[in-house]
């Protein structure tokens, strides 16, 4: 997970957050050891900004990949920001509740989940 932790760490530089001025970077492991990266996007029509687990799955689902391994989100803030509930059923779509989900800051202060723990009831629909 450290390869995670330096790619999400480089990723960070590039987030566009001029309003919130809130950098976040998410770094996503797919089953086959592809790392996918995303950093948040925001937009002068608020509701309209990306967090950076979206666009790092929108990246893995783009190459064709379905299932998440890991994830790291490096941000700014203390304690490590957690993914907000829209990301974390995001996530919850192509990780397993087992998934380990690691928030990270430059102090180094960690938190480490599981989805299960982000999401106990996480939403999904029967697929054929």
């Amino acid at each position: 997970m450290n390869d995670l932790l330096t790619l999400a760490k480089h990723a960070l530089e590039h987030a566009y957050a001029p309003y919130s001025r809130f950098p976040v970077a998410a770094a996503v492991r797919s089953a086959s050891g592809a790392v996918y990266l995303g950093v948040n996007v925001e937009n002068s029509a608020y509701p309209l900004s990306r967090c950076a687990e979206q666009i790092a799955v929108g990246a893995l689902v783009t190459a064709g990949e379905r299932e998440i391994a890991e994830v790291v989100i490096y941000s700014t803030s203390s304690p490590p920001a957690t993914p907000c509930g829209a990301c974390r059923q995001i996530l919850a779509e192509f990780g397993r509740p087992n998934t380990r989900v690691r928030c990270v800051n430059p102090a180094g202060e960690t938190r480490e989940f599981t989805l299960a723990e982000l999401l106990p009831h996480a939403f999904h629909l029967p697929v054929d």
